[in-house]
Formats: structure tokens, C-alpha cells, sequence
């Protein structure tokens, strides 16, 4: 008993500096942003916090700039969500029976996603240019070369369709991800359910249908919180292909021109813990699903 209590007591020692630098860094942090928030710190020259209770919250609701921003990051999600969820699964179905040559294919489905968003950003701007017929480059260019000349669009430019294009190289990146997480799963189904299905007279449709597929819901459920919660914070992609655009202005975006351009700190902070709670309720529920399937086992 004695030892045990020492066991425990060396080992809470031991994660103490962690604890430690989490309560500070990060709930601390979220506090004072939380403070922040609901006060008239409206300037980088206002010390005095005051009180302003939630009006910084109700206000965001009467910005058009932040309906805008909100409304360009439910696009985005949208689209991207689908786009990897479906580019992936199709992916892992191709490697999923291992064909020749899977490693490769794994390797570069993957690649994709040791470059950084900020980097990607870059390239993808100029793919995407908005340039047209004799000035046209990237996707355009390749148009215009292969006569398809009236395919030809203002990209992340467009005053209607910016979002969809900046999911573009989003799905590009992560669908190696997705890819990696559906063929794990996929893998850990035993080779006996599907034997067992083909000799009942099964088809190859119904196995996936019936079989295959119901069993990837915990697989399915992980990814939609994963793409939905890298959808929310996204920042840097958009800042590397379009800078600041009012077109493609999402949430982040705008957060970071209130805090810093305007030095609106209240304002800032209270689009900085909306955010928070957007996260929050996609990760909240796929957390408690995780321990309750722990405590099952």
C-alpha cells in the first residue's frame, strides 16, 4: 500500500511541470481572453479593462463583416468535409484489397501533407490565378491550351464561388489523411466477415453495403471531427493564396484584422472564443464518444 501511494505520488510529481504549463498557457490564456472579451478594451491604448458583459458577443451578430466571415467559413466547410471525406474513401478503397505497388501509392497520396498550408498557399495562388486568355497561367492556362478556353474563372477572385475554390487545395492536402484513417479501417475488419458473406451469396456491392461500410462508422465519425475541426481554424491557407480578401474572409481572418489592424482587443476576443466554442462543439462530442467506447472495453 505504502508503495503504491508512493508510486503515485512520484508519478504526479513527475507530470506536475506539464500540468503546470497547461493550466497557464492555455486555460489561463483562454481566461483572460474570456476577460477580454467582455470588456471596453477597444483600443492598445486602454488599460482600464472595464465591464461590457456580452454586448461584444450580441454586437458580432449585427457585424456584416463577421456574417460575412461566418458565412464564408460554413462554405468552406462544407465543401471541404465532402470533398476529403469522398476523395479519401475512394482512395482507400483502391488500396484496401493491396495491390501491387501499395506502399508507393500510400506514400504519395500522403505527401501532400508534409507541406505546409502556408507553403501550398503559394503554389496554389499561382494554379489559381485569375488571369485569363493571353495573360492566363495555372489552371487557366491549361484551359486555354486544351481549348477549353471558356472553363476559364476568377478562382479565389470570385465574388461567388472563392470559398469552393480555396477548398480546393484543403482536399488536395488532407485526402491522404482521410485515405490512411478508411484503410486502417478497412484493415481491421477480419477477412471471415467477408468469406462468410460470399459464401451466403453475397455480392461485392452488398458486402461493402451491408458490411464493409457499417462497421467504418467509428472510422467515419473520426474523420468528420478531424476535417471539421482543421475547417474552423483554418488561417493560413487562406492567407497564403488570397492575403486578406474580403471575398475569402473567414472567421480566423477577421479575427486576426480586428485584434491587430484595428487593435479592437475586445471585439478580437470575442470572435477568438466563438471560434473556441465552434471547435468545441465538434470535439466535445467525439471525446465523449472515445471514453465512453473506452470504458465498454
Amino acid at each position: 500500500m505504502q508503495k503504491r501511494l508512493k508510486s503515485r505520488v512520484g508519478g504526479f510529481f513527475f507530470v506536475l511541470p506539464s500540468i503546470i504549463a497547461v493550466a497557464i498557457f492555455v486555460y489561463g490564456m483562454i481566461a483572460y481572453t474570456l476577460r477580454i472579451s467582455m470588456s471596453n478594451r477597444t483600443s492598445a491604448y486602454i488599460t482600464n479593462l472595464g465591464w461590457a458583459g456580452l454586448k461584444n458577443y450580441t454586437g458580432l451578430f449585427h457585424d456584416t463583416d463577421f456574417m460575412h466571415s461566418f458565412g464564408n467559413l460554413l462554405k468552406f466547410t462544407i465543401v471541404f468535409i465532402l470533398g476529403a471525406l469522398l476523395t479519401g474513401l475512394i482512395m482507400s478503397l483502391l488500396l484496401e484489397k493491396g495491390i501491387k505497388g501499395e506502399g508507393l501509392f500510400r506514400s504519395f497520396y500522403l505527401y501532400p501533407l508534409a507541406i505546409s498550408f502556408i507553403a501550398m498557399g503559394t503554389v496554389w495562388r499561382w494554379l489559381m490565378s485569375p488571369n485569363k486568355d493571353k495573360e492566363a497561367s495555372g489552371f487557366n492556362l491549361i484551359l486555354k491550351s486544351v481549348h477549353l478556353g471558356f472553363l476559364q474563372n476568377d478562382w479565389f477572385t470570385s465574388s461567388t464561388g472563392s470559398m469552393y475554390a480555396m477548398a480546393l487545395p484543403a482536399v488536395w492536402q488532407v485526402s491522404g489523411y482521410v485515405m490512411a484513417l478508411f484503410l486502417a479501417g478497412f484493415r481491421g475488419i477480419p477477412d471471415e466477415m467477408r468469406e462468410a458473406a460470399r459464401v451466403d451469396g453475397a455480392t461485392e456491392f452488398q458486402i461493402y453495403r451491408q458490411i464493409l461500410f457499417p462497421q467504418l462508422s467509428p472510422t467515419f465519425l473520426t474523420v468528420l471531427i478531424i476535417l471539421g475541426h482543421i475547417s474552423m481554424k483554418v488561417f493560413d491557407l487562406i492567407v497564403g493564396i488570397s492575403g486578406k480578401s474580403y471575398v475569402t474572409k473567414v472567421l480566423s481572418v477577421y479575427m486576426w484584422q480586428v485584434t491587430f489592424d484595428a487593435t479592437n482587443f475586445a471585439k478580437g476576443s470575442a470572435i477568438a472564443i466563438f471560434l473556441l466554442l465552434l471547435i468545441a462543439i465538434v470535439v466535445i462530442p467525439y471525446l465523449r464518444y472515445v471514453n465512453k467506447s473506452e470504458e465498454m472495453k
